[in-house]
């Protein structure tokens, strides 16, 4: 019987934690089988687990949670400012990656129009780091643009 026990304790141990009921079974020849499905008609539950998904959480109305009186605001006009200042902010930088582009671009052009030396190594791409830079203020101007499209 402690077999059966510990084979039965061994079984639950590691099955995943999907399985929810485990049956003991009784095979014609009289052997134990121990399963997660019914295998025939004498099978009995052993282990049955509890569920294990939680519902989800009940959403809130946003009135349920009101801003306290409180909370430190800020004047209309105040917040304009801000705005603008931002938005005068976030033009100068992409007028300067721009700029930065612009220059990135002439150095790797200046760099494509010369000529290798017959000596150098054939692997060793040295325009790699004017792409770099290339690449790099465009993904800045792209990501300035970004923000700016975001602004009010």
């Amino acid at each position: 019987m402690t077999r059966i026990a510990m084979a039965l304790l061994i079984g639950a141990a590691s099955l995943p934690a999907a399985a929810q009921t485990i049956y003991k079974c009784v095979d014609d020849s009289g052997g134990t089988l121990i399963s997660t499905t019914r295998v025939n008609k004498d099978c009995k539950a052993v282990v049955s687990a509890p569920e294990t998904s939680m519902p989800a959480p009940k959403a809130r109305p946003a009135a349920a949670n009101p801003t306290p009186a409180t909370f430190p605001r800020v004047q209309e006009n105040t917040q304009k400012a801000r705005d603008n200042d931002r938005r005068h902010i976030l033009e100068q930088e992409l007028a300067g990656e721009q700029r930065s582009l612009d220059q990135a671009k002439r150095e790797l052009a200046e760099q494509e129009s010369l000529r290798v030396p017959t000596g150098a190594p054939a692997g060793v791409d040295r325009l790699a780091p004017y792409r770099d830079r290339v690449a790099q203020h465009e993904r800045n101007i792209v990501a300035i643009q970004k923000e700016l499209s975001g602004l009010r």
